[in-house]
């Protein structure tokens, strides 16, 4: 069965995880996979966290270099006259597959480190791998795409 892919908009704040999360976890309950629902909701927490952290305007450093990001949707006016930058969740459904995205505004590859088993971040793309059948990314004209997918039994 197909249904229509569905988005939404990622606000720039700390409680937009959750939403997204609440959205994914809703959508698959009207699409008759709520099997999906942990993996999924796990998968998404993460990579909208990392869209978060990691796809604003570096305000210091070397390009690439790990450097404090401004606010996604909060950066100075670009003397071109671009809008902010936004990040999307898009969920398609053809069963038995389910393709999870998050689209940013930046370009940059994502990197996945070796876990510090003391430090409180550094294990998001080591869990989008572990729960999804598959995993990547892709640039795109504006940004890029970060993927995850699903299949339910």
């Amino acid at each position: 069965m197909e249904f229509p892919a569905v988005s939404f908009t990622v606000t720039p704040d700390p409680e937009s995880v959750t939403d997204a999360r609440h959205f994914a976890l809703s959508c698959l309950t009207d699409w008759g996979v709520p099997v999906l629902a942990d993996d999924v909701g796990l998968v998404v927490s993460e990579l909208v966290t990392n869209a978060l952290r990691h796809s604003g305007r570096a305000t210091g450093g070397r390009p690439g270099g790990d450097v404090h990001c401004e606010g996604v949707y909060d950066d100075p006016a670009d003397p071109l006259g671009s809008a902010p930058s936004a990040i999307r969740l898009r969920l398609v459904h053809r069963a038995p597959w389910l393709l999870c995205g998050i689209l940013d505004s930046s370009r940059a590859a994502p990197r996945r480190r070796e876990p510090d088993y003391i430090a409180e971040t550094g294990r998001g793309l080591h869990l989008v791998e572990s729960f999804s059948v598959r995993w990547g990314w892709r640039t795109l004209p504006q940004g890029k795409i970060v993927w995850a997918l699903f299949r339910s039994p």
